[in-house]
Order: C-alpha cells, then sequence, then structure tokens
C-alpha cells in the first residue's frame, strides 16, 4: 500500500546538527522499513570565503521535496576560518546560514519546515523602550522566504507567533521527557504533594510549572526576581534578590523549572535559597542548558551540596566538558522530532504529540505500581 506523504522526505541538518540529525534519520529509517539503505538526510554545505562571506550549496534535486530544515543556532563549538583567524560561530552566523540554504533550494520544494529547537532572538520578544524587535523580524523573514513551518521547543515567550499570524507555528514542550528521565535515574521519588514541589525561579516560567504541577497532581511554588531597574549591566537590569512565594518547602524533594540556564547564577541562588528553607533534593529541569560563563560556578555549587541533578535536553550544543560532570543528565528529544517530522510528511496533525499529559499519566502510574 502506498504511503500517503505530503512530498518526498528530505532532512537537512545545519552544521553543528551532525549527530542529532543522523539520530532522528536513524529512527525515520526503522519505521519506514521498506528501504533500510535509503537516507533522508540532504547533501548540502555552507562553505566560507577567506573574508567570513559564506554560501549555500544544496548538492542534490529537492523539487516537490518536504523539506525539514533542523538547526541549532547556539552552538559555538562550530567555528569558521576569517582573516587567518578561527572565529566561533554565533546565531547570528547560524541564523544566515539557515536563510542561504532556503535560498539554495531556490522554491523548488513543495514545503519548507525549520525545527529551531532554541528561537533565535527568542529572550528579544518584546519592546521595552526603542529597541529592536528580532524574533519577530527573523519570523517574518523566513515566513517571507517561503517557510511553512517553524518548529520550536519551549519558547521563552510563544507569543511572539502573533509576528506571523498566516504560518504555522508549534511549540512544543519536553515535559514528558524530562519526567521520563527523572524518574529513569531515580527509583525513590514519591510523587506526591507531601514529599515533592515545583518550583518556578521567576514569574516568566509560571505558565511551564503550573503545566508541570498539574499533570504530576503536586504543589507549585514561585520565586520572583527583584531587579535594580535604574542600572542596566551587560544589556539587563540586575537581579537585586529573589523572593519566595509558596508552601513550606522543608523535607520535600524540589524540581525547579525553566526553559534555559544561561549563567547559571539565577539557579543556584534559587536553590540555595530552598536548601537553606529546608528543602531536601534540588533537580532542575531546563530545556537548554548553555552555561554562557562555563562551569565552575556550577560545579562548586554541586560539591556543596545546593542541588542534585541538572537535566537539559540535547537539543543544543553540549560542551565535551558538561557530559562528562557528574551532576549532569542528557535528555535525548532525537525520537520524538523523528515522530514529529514522520506525521507531517505523512500530512496528519501533530495534535497528540504535543498534547503529552496522557504519556505522563501514564508513565507516572507505571512508576508508582512498580514501586509497590
Amino acid at each position: 500500500m502506498k504511503e500517503n506523504l505530503f512530498g518526498e522526505l528530505s532532512v537537512i541538518g545545519m552544521r553543528g546538527c551532525e549527530d542529532f540529525t543522523a539520530q532522528v534519520d536513524s529512527y525515520l529509517k526503522e519505521w519506514r522499513s521498506h528501504d533500510q539503505e535509503t537516507s533522508y538526510l540532504v547533501d548540502c554545505s555552507c562553505p566560507r570565503f577567506g573574508s567570513g562571506e559564506g554560501k549555500g550549496s544544496i548538492h542534490q534535486s529537492l523539487r516537490g521535496n518536504d523539506v525539514y530544515i533542523i538547526a541549532d543556532v547556539f552552538n559555538h563549538g562550530i567555528t569558521y576560518n576569517m582573516y587567518g583567524m578561527t572565529v566561533p560561530m554565533s546565531p547570528d552566523d547560524h541564523f544566515q546560514d539557515i536563510k542561504r540554504v532556503i535560498g539554495a533550494i531556490g522554491g523548488k520544494a513543495r514545503r519548507i519546515s525549520v525545527i529551531m529547537p532554541m528561537l533565535y532572538e527568542g529572550r528579544q520578544h518584546k519592546r521595552s523602550g526603542r529597541e529592536s524587535l528580532d524574533c519577530a523580524l527573523a519570523l517574518q523573514e523566513l515566513v517571507n522566504m517561503g517557510v511553512t513551518n517553524l518548529i520550536t521547543f519551549d519558547a521563552h515567550d510563544p507569543r511572539v507567533q502573533n509576528a506571523i499570524p498566516l504560518s504555522g507555528f508549534e511549540n512544543v514542550r519536553s515535559s514528558y521527557q524530562m519526567i521520563k528521565s527523572l524518574l529513569n535515574t531515580y527509583d525513590d521519588i514519591n510523587i506526591n504533594p507531601d514529599n515533592l514541589m515545583i518550583i518556578s525561579p521567576d514569574e516568566g516560567g509560571m505558565a511551564k510549572c503550573m503545566y508541570y504541577s498539574s499533570v504530576m497532581g503536586i504543589d507549585l511554588g514561585m520565586f520572583y526576581k527583584r531587579r535594580d531597574y535604574s542600572v542596566i549591566i551587560n544589556g539587563k537590569n540586575p537581579i537585586v534578590a529573589h523572593e519566595y512565594l509558596g508552601r513550606d518547602v522543608a523535607g520535600k524533594d524540589v524540581i525547579i523549572i525553566d526553559d534555559m540556564i544561561s549563567s547559571g547564577d539565577s539557579v543556584i541562588d534559587v536553590a540555595q535559597q530552598l536548601k537553606d528553607k529546608g528543602a531536601s533534593r534540588i533537580f532542575v529541569f531546563a530545556t537548554f542548558g548553555l552555561f554562557c560563563n562555563g562551569l565552575e560556578n556550577m560545579d562548586k555549587a554541586y560539591a556543596d551540596g545546593v542541588f542534585t541533578k541538572i537535566f537539559t535536553t540535547n537539543l543544543v550544543y553540549r560542551t565535551p566538558e558538561l557530559l562528562s560532570r557528574e551532576w549532569y543528565v542528557e535528555v535525548n528529544m532525537c525520537k520524538y522530532v523523528a515522530y514529529i517530522i514522520d506525521t507531517l510528511n505523512h500530512d496528519r496533525t501533530i495534535s497528540q504529540l504535543l498534547d503529552q499529559s496522557k504519556k505522563i499519566h501514564a508513565k507516572l502510574d507505571r512508576y508508582n505500581k512498580n514501586k509497590k
């Protein structure tokens, strides 16, 4: 029986996503076992001139194909040569390469979808004074180049999709994979309000934490950031203090949930306050672990017993040093991304994939049953 495909499937892995897209390709080949030798990966490149300028090249025809471009715009482990210097690729460089590849396709594809796990300029999503709206501009630019769907994970503020109201924008949760990884790592978690709490490190993350709290059936607490609005350091108002609002955490395990860890200072401060209030084990869920200032502060906090484990996904670049840390657990999202691509390529709804509550409840039920 012929498969009802939207178009011949093609997957483009941008620089730095080779390992991730190889795993995605492996799942797709396994599920479409009629041709195990077929790879859905596209042969393409973005070479650079000595001046740092670049171009995108597609080395096979994509006419009429359903193309999925996977890009990690925060992979600073990729470099290029410019005027004899080795330069790490910035988010701007990665985003420019996405546009180069779309330009190289030249409008021949039947549909182009961009899977950008951490949204480019996602933190510059709203205007405060005379500022640029970089994320909105980037989304509009991609749509104007012919992108039909944009798929991202745990967007800093999903309302940025208002910039492209007539185009597809999917904000995917990583909740199920995070919970699954925690329960696979520890077999002594008591999932009830007396023993476990969800904590939001700021008011902006409350919606995400409310979801975890609801599906897991446990209480929710929150910190709010008190900032000094008279000073700007590194482009933002510095945090003066984290103030806690919520029930007593004494003797309870705690899960701190955020969309990203940037420097790590905020999550350490929050975890330390929770420890001071008597919290037992502290786990951190962060979809994106950037660790912009290195790992020394996290190493020290772990050695001091401030937190127990940090869980982040493989949706963005993780340094070899991070992968070797005892306190770190990687949450693999390749199979989930492959499911999304396979479903969309068959032109079917992904609503069930996006609604993870049933899978979470089933996982919790199995976990609690096995504990008895």
